[in-house]
């Protein structure tokens, strides 16, 4: 694959061709990108933050749903979370989530839609849907306690997902 760069011309005004890639096409407004960062955190939320939620005392005001199969579910998932595959949400879903309560999804991890496809399903069902970015994968891998077929498990944080010396990345 050849790497060309646009003629300076053809990009943005302003903009040279270095930055091309990316700067040709230029930021949106500082309004537009406003709504449009709010309206993807209305989407999704990540294993940090649910993790995070799940530690504090009380109610997290939340269900969290696993999406994946059963033997993925024995594999591992997360504390608390409500098994659920993506296949049987439209019959089951109603047996075992609260349309009052929103419901964070998850699944293997970013290479897989199976969260995604649990949440158009609830929402298609009426429920406030979120999806957890990095799956059940990114919880595994930020050091986060999870459960197996054989009981409980962690592993240590990796430190290229999970900062090592902090309890939060402070992002």
């Amino acid at each position: 694959m050849s790497q060309t760069s646009a003629p300076a011309s053809a990009l943005a005004p302003g903009v040279g061709a270095g930055a091309g890639a990316v700067l040709g096409v230029p930021p949106a407004a500082p309004e537009a990108a406003a709504a449009y960062f709010a309206a993807s955190l209305a989407f999704h939320t990540d294993a940090s933050d649910v993790a995070a939620a799940l530690a504090a005392a009380g109610d997290p005001g939340f269900a969290l749903l696993d999406s994946r199969s059963a033997e993925a579910w024995d594999q591992g998932h997360v504390p608390g979370a409500v098994h659920l595959p993506t296949a049987l949400v439209p019959e089951r879903a109603e047996q075992l989530l609260d349309k009052a309560v929103p419901v964070v999804t998850y699944c293997w991890g970013p290479g897989c839609d199976g969260a995604t496809r649990a949440a158009l399903a609830l929402s298609r069902l009426g429920y406030r849907v979120k999806t957890m970015l990095g799956g059940f994968e990114y919880w595994a891998r930020e050091g986060f306690p999870y459960e197996t077929a054989e009981g409980r498990r962690s592993q240590d944080a990796d430190p290229l997902t999970a900062p090592v010396a902090a309890a939060a990345c402070g992002c």
